[in-house]
């Protein structure tokens, strides 16, 4: 294994992650639902985030690392909300949801920023910042469009169903189907990459 590659993967997944989730949480608080706030998730300290879900954001990213020889890094995370609060606000409900992808939208943007500024990289340090920017582009890319397809429990659902309230009995049936949420898994996977590719494809288009 690229043991490089696996720890750049892994710390860039952790960062991106714990900024995606403190960012559900704090506009959630500003919305007056300090679930989160009172479960410490308000914080873009890793460690809270981690212990609240360790499989997500530890075991599994390490072993998608080691099944992919350190090419991908996969996992996931939460921030506790006040689904009646979310019922009564549907517009901050929805703000909250966008929030987590918003996040990886501007560490995207940084990232970046850090390669356009680099040009092509020359010599070892510069190739090393690009290696790394490049990473934190491509995963947050890749968060924020996964996040967004409007498909429980990812935060597109949320934000349709925010927007649009009367959309919340559609999903409320599709979440009775039985094995619902394996069926969605199928159809993220047949799904992902036909949005994600076109997308990481088109701004790395943009790069010099």
């Amino acid at each position: 294994m690229n043991w490089e590659a696996a720890i750049t993967w892994f710390v860039a997944f952790v960062i991106s992650t714990t900024f995606h989730e403190a960012a559900h949480a704090w506009v959630a608080m500003l919305g007056g639902d300090r679930t989160a706030q009172r479960a410490g998730q308000v914080t873009l300290n890793p460690l809270p985030h981690m212990q609240r879900e360790p499989f997500g954001m530890v075991v599994l990213p390490l072993l998608s690392l080691w099944i992919s020889n350190a090419t991908m890094c996969f996992g996931y995370a939460s921030a506790p909300y006040d689904p009646i609060w979310a019922y009564r606000n549907p517009r901050k409900s929805a703000l909250m949801s966008a929030a987590g992808p918003l996040a990886n939208v501007l560490l995207a943007a940084i990232a970046f920023a850090v390669l356009y500024g680099l040009g092509r990289p020359v010599g070892a340090n510069e190739e090393a910042v690009a290696t790394i920017a490049f990473t934190f582009l491509a995963l947050n890319i890749l968060l924020a469009v996964f996040n967004l397809l409007p498909l429980r429990p990812l935060d597109g659902a949320g934000v349709v169903v925010g927007l649009f309230p009367q959309t919340r009995g559609f999903y409320d049936l599709i979440d009775r189907i039985p094995y619902a949420s394996i069926l969605t898994f199928i159809l993220l996977i047949q799904v992902l990459p036909h949005v994600y590719r076109p997308v990481l494809f088109a701004v790395v288009g943009l790069l010099p």
